[in-house]
């Protein structure tokens, strides 16, 4: 729900506590668990909500969702390895005020047991046990599509954020990955995944008409991986998101490059400023590379949309 605040000290002392009792950042998944964690269930979750409070009275909703199918896995590690860093872009730099991240993992709706996991948004240090939750299934169905879009089917459906409901102005959605979505969200998917009641399809144009409205959404594919640059794939995504679709270089660059575009988005930098930003980090030249044709804007407030559906009204929709 977004409440405490994040500390880099009690970041460093988990680490240190970690390292000197030899446990892992990921100790549920290196437990051997193969089942969805608890805290990570989307099953039968209403809304993941972002809300404002006394503590954070203008909270900006962002969601990083990432494949963690084949050769994706990597991928949480890099960016809990990283976390300080993010934010320290986001709060100590001025680039949100009020950020609340949730974390999610995508995997294949069609072979993997553990095909979607996310936490709730958080504003502390809860967001580092929730990456250390999640399984790192390394599935997949091995024909260049996961399912990307019952991630997205979620965040449209299944989150409710102060930002855009209160101020009419978008979240932050990055999906990191490698492959491209299926072609719809199968009704199978919606009933036995997510638990609505709904079995009927839903089509991917629809699936990104109703995310992108709530939600600035990026897909970043980075290299290192199965499908990095290729054409199809980066087809496909410029195709639903335009310019949104970002290459990396570089995968340890990812948290640079999500803190940078949320810091455009809100209007805090321009790239210039940003990049000036991370003139002491290796990443530097990845963000500059992958930023260059993002402006520097901020999401279309309800002023120019229809009215949001909020609580029931978007449940009975379902």
């Amino acid at each position: 729900m977004g409440s405490g605040s994040w500390s880099t000290d009690v970041y460093d002392a988990a680490k240190r506590y970690r390292r000197a009792t030899g446990t892992s950042a990921f100790a549920y998944h290196d437990s051997g668990a193969r089942r969805v964690h608890d805290t990570l269930n989307p099953f039968g979750v209403a809304m993941r909500e972002s809300r404002d409070s006394d503590e954070h009275p203008q909270s900006v909703a962002i969601s990083v969702l990432f494949d963690v199918t084949g050769s994706m896995g990597s991928v949480p590690r890099a960016l809990q390895q990283k976390l300080p860093q993010l934010f320290g872009l986001l709060l100590r730099n001025g680039y949100a005020t009020d950020p609340q991240i949730m974390f999610g993992a995508i995997g294949d709706a069609t072979c993997d047991r553990v095909p979607l996991q996310v936490s709730q948004f958080e504003s502390d240090n809860r967001m580092d046990e929730h990456l250390g939750n999640i399984v790192l299934e390394g599935g997949g169905g091995g024909q260049m599509t996961e399912s990307y879009e019952l991630a997205m089917h979620f965040m449209a459906r299944h989150t409710s954020i102060d930002c855009f409901e209160k101020r009419g102005r978008r979240g932050y959605l990055f999906i990191i990955g490698d492959e491209m979505a299926y072609p719809k969200v199968f009704g199978r998917h919606r009933r036995d995944i997510l638990g609505e009641p709904s079995t009927e399809d839903v089509p991917l144009r629809t699936v990104v008409k109703e995310v992108t409205r709530m939600y600035d959404t990026y897909f970043l594919l980075p290299s290192g991986t199965a499908y990095a640059g290729n054409d199809t794939v980066l087809a496909f995504w410029r195709k639903l998101l335009g310019q949104n679709a970002l290459e990396l270089d570089d995968l340890d660059a990812a948290c640079e490059t999500i803190g940078l575009t949320v810091g455009l988005g809100e209007g805090a930098i321009d790239l210039e400023e940003g990049l000036r930003d991370l003139a002491d980090s290796d990443a530097v030249g990845t963000v500059s590379k992958a930023l260059a044709r993002v402006p520097a804007r901020r999401g279309a407030t309800t002023s120019t949309l229809p009215p949001v559906a909020t609580g029931t009204d978007r449940i009975q929709r379902l």
